[in-house]
């Protein structure tokens, strides 16, 4: 992807896409500890009464490639409310609830957002 022209919309989507790939990532567990009660063993009435989950599959190699590099872009600005409002916003949280979390009018949120992203295309281009 080096030879690629960056814009503000993939940017963006880039972002939506690391934060979507680092929520399939496998929860981090502590080795060494375990549980002493037996295994429970349901009958198969049981497990069709049960709820089912869907399946999370993990990501594939070159999307925690993405994610990581995409990461690594954080580190382009300067300003730490910048690069909150680029986190938040690809984590697609609800302008008001970003506003209350900075601090700042939706105006000024959005306006933050618009800079931080064109600064990464910027530097990136």
């Amino acid at each position: 992807m080096e030879n690629q022209k960056w814009t503000k919309e993939i940017v963006a989507d880039r972002f939506e896409e690391a934060v979507r790939t680092l929520r399939r990532l496998p929860a981090v567990r502590v080795n060494g500890y375990m549980s002493a009660w037996p295994e429970i063993i349901y009958t198969k009435r049981e497990i069709a009464m049960m709820d089912q989950k869907p399946k999370r599959w993990p990501p594939t190699a070159e999307a925690i490639s993405n994610m990581e590099e995409t990461c690594k872009w954080i580190n382009l600005l300067d300003e730490i409310d910048d690069r909150k409002v680029i986190w938040l916003r690809a984590s697609r949280l609800p302008w008001k609830e970003i506003c209350v979390k900075l601090g700042v009018a939706r105006s000024t949120a959005n306006w933050r957002w618009q800079k931080a992203i064109l600064t990464i295309t910027h530097k990136l281009n």
